[in-house]
């Protein structure tokens, strides 16, 4: 048995970089994803097929994403899917050229190279929307749309649309979707006790990134913000440099830390949201006919995304809780408690709220859009 599983794993590595090495990547990963990069005859198959779309197709769009094909079991960001929705709904007018896994970068570089056209398409964190258009950076306010319906509910408005969009079309972008992850949790590390209360954080030291409002709420929390970049935080949490951090429970998975947690809790107050933003000018140089092709797959994929979210979620817990980690739901009073100390209602948060939004008359218009649903529907934690 071992002997076959050896030869199988020497199939796959040799079918991968046979396919990888001449110039299908993207066949490879299709081939990969699939699993059938054990079969020689189905990689050829896959491979022809790639090629056979790529060679038929009038434009050809490259999708630049921080994750690696598995992760959507976990991490629902769908490109696989994207990849064949927008193919199918251009009539194969369009060939996507997938490069995951953070090879053309991460964050940052990527909204850089989908601004700049060195490719058409990425996926990053919403928050990298925030400096070119900074009324996005709102969903970072406690508790104003934590909720995965709430943050549904507001970037599927007609008062997005009308004050977020525009403005990021002006940095030369347009977003296709925004992608449910699930709301940020508190994980606590290895040897640390539960936090069910904001009294539990007194004197937590809590990780954060580069966030002035995430600083601001876990200090009015009771926390003592550390803020440390993200590379480094695995082993800041295994050091004790800080006791706890905040991704989503998928997040938490796919990037290891289920071996050095303890308790994870369910505060909804920040979601991880993330968004595929497209290059506006290449996009707006496209047949109208593939326009809409290219608009009706990321809705598709929306869709995809939003009913992936609990299935994801739910294997991201199995595997945190096969590691010991323990999970804990808040009751309605509970999640009421860290409202009242750190929600978006609070004066403290009345600055942020001008500076975002333009104006209170802005953020009540965005307020009521993130209360009020829309023609979606999301499972919440």
């Amino acid at each position: 048995m071992k002997k076959l599983d050896n030869e199988r794993v020497s199939t796959e590595r040799r079918n991968f970089l046979k396919l990888a090495g001449t110039g299908g990547f993207t066949a490879a990963m299709v081939a990969g994803a699939g699993g059938m990069l054990w079969s020689s005859a189905a990689v050829a198959q896959t491979a022809a097929e790639e090629r056979d779309r790529e060679a038929a197709a009038e434009h050809i769009m490259t999708i630049g994403t921080a994750y690696i094909l598995g992760a959507s079991r976990s991490y629902p960001i769908m490109q696989l899917d994207l990849k064949e929705n927008i193919q199918n709904m251009t009539n194969g007018k369009v060939y996507v050229r997938l490069a995951p896994g953070g090879q053309l970068g991460t964050g940052g570089a990527l909204v850089q190279a989908v601004q700049g056209g060195t490719i058409q398409c990425a996926q990053h964190s919403l928050a990298n929307f925030a400096p070119f258009a900074p009324v996005a950076d709102l969903i970072n306010l406690p508790y104003f749309c934590g909720s995965n319906q709430r943050f549904t509910n507001l970037t599927s408005s007609d008062a997005w649309k009308a004050e977020v969009d525009p403005k990021i079309a002006t940095a030369g972008f347009k977003s296709l979707f925004y992608i449910v992850i699930d709301p940020r949790v508190v994980a606590v590390r290895q040897g640390g006790t539960a936090i069910i209360t904001p009294a539990d954080m007194a004197g937590v030291k809590f990780r954060v990134p580069g966030s002035a409002m995430l600083q601001q709420y876990y200090r009015m929390v009771g926390a003592n913000p550390t803020p440390v970049a993200w590379g480094e935080t695995p082993s800041a949490i295994r050091q004790g440099v800080a006791d706890a951090l905040d991704p989503s429970v998928g997040a938490l998975h796919v990037f290891g830390f289920g071996e050095i947690l303890s308790h994870v809790t369910f505060t909804q107050a920040v979601p991880d949201s993330q968004v595929y933003s497209v290059n506006l000018e290449w996009f707006n140089s496209l047949p109208m006919d593939v326009q809409d092709g290219i608009e009706f797959a990321g809705e598709i994929t929306q869709a995809q995304n939003l009913a992936k979210v609990p299935a994801a979620r739910g294997f991201a817990m199995s595997e945190l809780r096969a590691n010991g980690v323990e999970f804990h739901q808040l009751s309605e009073d509970q999640l009421a408690e860290w409202k009242s100390v750190g929600g978006y209602q609070k004066t403290e948060w009345d600055q942020f709220k001008v500076d975002l939004a333009g104006d209170m008359d802005t953020f009540a218009r965005l307020e009521e859009a993130a209360g009020t649903p829309g023609r979606y529907y999301v499972h919440d934690a």
